[in-house]
């Protein structure tokens, strides 16, 4: 059938979608725009407006996105050439996308070749989304699986994602618009989480997080054959926070690096960012960790300048493939803070003697 962009309306009950639906767009070009998002100031991949996202609906309450195990197919080839081709005029848009909304449940259902991001909730409170298939090509450019984005309250359960991107990545604002607009991300609980991502993360926090990140609980995660199982990314100019984090009970295959704190490759808005603003991480327990045929160790890199403290690492072991163990064997760790507690390979000598245990909870 011929698709059009579905403009939910406000007060929205229910969307249910029963049968596959296909999306005929002859010319991406000609997708309606939208004004960017204040906490970004600019489309995310260039200047100006962002194409409107396939679901896209604003100031709704009470809304339900389902279907009966049907499909929803954003035949995103076309949009992922224009990228590949540096063509593309304006941000692509996302599959779902949910803004200033309250009370909402995205369940059961299908979706595939989502041109950008798939899911993204931005400004939502009361976010519930379960039982979802997402898929895109392995090389698919930004096809993250589930972005909740300066949102509070959203639980994420029981997805199964194959993506181009992060499986699930938490977001808050780029740089002086999100410190701006400063509307963080709070009260997020992933679980049961699963899936494959090769450039990417099974869970990312950022880079996007200048309004601040907190009260997060990630479970349950199962990745395999990806860049990283969980990473925090941060960047110069970027402000905001990431705090009282807790993951827990994650096992991965084949992944290049376990878990990463990075540093930004100068990903900026514009240049009128603050470049004394940086960001804080803090309290973060990651506990209950199994990696096998994993390439190296955890990398933990703070942004130059930033605070990384109360960072916990406990019972995490990790098998590493025989042929890189002797090479990359230890932990990389630079200006952040913590503890470890039965952990394979040993861990950096920052994480070894800092602070009290218990609040890495050992008693």
């Amino acid at each position: 059938m011929n698709c059009r962009v579905c403009f939910l309306p406000k007060n929205c009950r229910v969307l249910t979608v029963l049968l596959d639906c296909d999306c005929d767009v002859q010319d991406p070009e000609e997708w309606p725009l939208i004004a960017p998002l204040p906490s970004y100031g600019r489309g995310r991949e260039r200047l100006g407006p962002r194409h409107i996202s396939l679901i896209h609906g604003e100031n709704l309450d009470d809304v339900v996105i389902t279907g009966s195990n049907g499909t929803i197919d954003g035949q995103g080839r076309m949009w992922w050439e224009l990228w590949w081709n540096r063509t593309l005029n304006h941000t692509r848009g996302h599959l779902i996308e949910l803004v200033n909304s309250t009370n909402v449940m995205i369940s059961n259902v299908t979706l595939r070749n989502s041109p950008f991001w798939t899911v993204h909730p931005v400004y939502c409170r009361n976010v519930v989304i379960k039982d979802l298939t997402i898929l895109a090509p392995l090389n698919a450019p930004n096809t993250d699986g589930i972005d909740p984005d300066s949102s509070s309250d959203v639980c994420i359960e029981d997805c199964y994602i194959e993506s181009g991107d992060d499986l699930v990545a938490i977001k808050s604002g780029w740089d002086q618009y999100g410190i701006s607009v400063n509307k963080p991300s709070t009260n997020i609980i992933i679980q049961r989480v699963s899936g494959t991502t090769p450039t990417c993360s099974g869970v990312g926090i950022g880079s996007e997080m200048s309004g601040g990140v907190s009260g997060v609980l990630i479970r349950d995660l199962h990745v395999w054959n990806s860049a990283s199982a969980v990473r925090i990314k941060t960047d110069v100019g970027r402000g905001g926070f990431v705090t009282n984090v807790t993951v827990a009970n994650v096992t991965m295959e084949r992944v290049k690096v376990p878990i990463r704190f990075s540093r930004g490759s100068d990903d900026h808005s514009d240049d009128k960012y603050d470049r004394t603003a940086l960001p804080t991480i803090s309290d973060v327990r990651i506990v209950d960790i199994v990696g096998v045929d994993v390439q190296r160790a955890p990398i933990l890199e703070a942004v130059h300048g930033a605070v990384y403290e109360g960072i916990c690492f406990r019972n995490v072991s990790l098998r590493l493939r025989e042929e890189v163990r002797r090479r990359h064997a230890g932990w990389q760790c630079e200006s952040v803070y913590g503890e470890a507690h039965g952990v394979f390979p040993e861990a950096c000598e920052e994480l070894r003697h800092n602070g009290s245990s218990s609040w890495c909870g050992l008693s």
